[in-house]
């Protein structure tokens, strides 16, 4: 395994503000791996012990693990929860979570396995109620995920686009008591080839909800762009393929924003 990029809590140099790059762990059959585009027939497999793989981001400095369920956004309903209750069990870190989440039950069935946050994606445009009543009954352990292609929300694993942009669904929860929302561009999802910082951060000046971005983060420069924009909302990025393939090293990112 690559000792390489991982997450870290940097202090942005324009802004006295923490800025947090959090791994990724997708899982897919218990295993870990990264897909391009969301799409489930192009993954790429790094390992069947996901515990392990958490525990070595973690042992490299991360301070949050962001985990999705693949199989479960896929399917609309919770898959891998052994994969997940090892992760939670393994780490001391706090491990947020999103992929196939419908219903309060199984939110709190997540939270059960260890989980500190819980992700709606899909949901929250199909039943944006259910959103208010789960921040209204896990404080602080409800962020929002939008999926947008061109800026417009991709829902059920990123099968559908609608016609809903993502700036105004983020603004239907501006009051919820959401956590924070997780934008990502599914183009560029995978790929290697640089996050959309532009739309990410004009979605993050039209809420007051911290944005983490997603999507594309490749390299330090990338990561240097997303902490520049702390003051217009950013609160952090998500990084997977690039930290498990090498384009991203941790001990330089750390040099650079030292």
């Amino acid at each position: 395994m690559q000792s390489i990029g991982i997450v870290c809590i940097i202090r942005c140099m324009t802004a006295n503000t923490l800025f947090e790059l959090i791994p990724a762990i997708d899982l897919k059959g218990g295993h870990c791996v990264r897909l391009k585009q969301g799409r489930m027939d192009d993954a790429t497999d790094y390992g069947d012990d996901p515990a392990a793989m958490a525990l070595h981001w973690q042992s490299l400095g991360a301070r949050r693990m962001h985990v999705v369920d693949l199989d479960g956004a896929f399917a609309g309903k919770p898959a891998n929860r052994e994969a997940i209750r090892s992760i939670c069990a393994a780490l001391t870190i706090p491990v947020q979570l999103g992929g196939g989440l419908r219903d309060l039950a199984m939110i709190e069935g997540t939270l059960n396995l260890g989980v500190q946050r819980v992700i709606l994606g899909s949901v929250a445009i199909s039943n944006p109620a259910l959103v208010d009543q789960a921040c209204a009954a896990f404080p602080g352990q409800i962020c929002v995920g939008i999926d947008a292609k061109e800026g417009m929300v991709a829902v059920h694993g990123w099968d559908d686009v609608t016609d809903v942009r993502a700036v105004d669904l983020a603004r239907r929860f501006e009051d919820a008591g959401v956590a924070a929302i997780i934008y990502t561009d599914i183009a560029r999802d995978g790929m290697l080839t640089g996050p959309n910082i532009d739309e990410t951060a004009n979605l993050a000046r039209a809420v007051s909800i911290p944005v983490i971005v997603s999507g594309g983060v490749a390299s330090m420069a990338d990561v240097t762009a997303c902490a520049a924009h702390v003051a217009d909302g950013i609160c952090g990025a998500i990084t997977g393929r690039a930290i498990y393939e090498g384009t991203l090293d941790f001990a330089a990112a750390m040099k650079a924003t030292a």
